[in-house]
């Protein structure tokens, strides 16, 4: 009874570990889309809800692929979440080579993430992408892939000045 009742009591501040965090697993809805496109492949949404297809992704929009498992990946987080808080761009996520969605769930949550995050299941956007991570593209209005940086972003400074350089937007 006493193990029974100390369980409980540690599954119920879960919650409020991830809540102080701030991270949250984001609905991906609020991604821009083209309506229509068929072509492409479609990712779930790291809430589980929804899917989108990556081709009909437009922007302005800064996409980041990273995995929870890759430290550079971490090292950069910090400079989205400044980005993020600044609230003059869209960014989403995308959560590659993850053991389980809800590995990625904890590691959006632990990270402090705010912003919609998909998940892909099948490494189906190596062919994109390309096999390493991180890799961060800057996608224009018409979804045209402006900018490509392969590689860590090393300062908020860094994302700043490549989203008004190829996004053409003021921070």
């Amino acid at each position: 009874m006493k193990r029974a009742l100390i369980l409980v009591l540690v599954l119920s501040l879960v919650p409020l570990a991830a809540k102080a965090n701030g991270g949250v697993v984001v609905g991906c809805q609020s991604i821009s889309v083209a309506k229509g496109t068929t072509k492409g492949f479609s990712l779930p949404c790291l809430d589980n809800k929804s899917h989108v297809t990556y081709q009909a992704i437009r922007g302005p929009v800064v996409v980041n692929v990273f995995g929870s498992w890759c430290e550079p990946c971490n090292q950069e987080i910090p400079h989205f979440l400044q980005l993020q808080a600044l609230h003059k761009v869209a960014l989403v996520g995308i959560d590659v080579e993850e053991t389980s969605m809800q590995a990625g769930r904890n590691f959006v949550i632990k990270k402090g993430m705010t912003w919609p995050i998909l998940y892909d299941t099948n490494s189906v956007t190596r062919g994109v992408f390309g096999l390493g991570v991180p890799v961060t593209w800057f996608i224009d209005a018409k979804g045209k892939v402006v900018y490509k940086q392969i590689g860590v972003i090393t300062s908020t400074a860094q994302l700043k000045s490549e989203v008004s350089k190829y996004l053409k937007i003021k921070l």
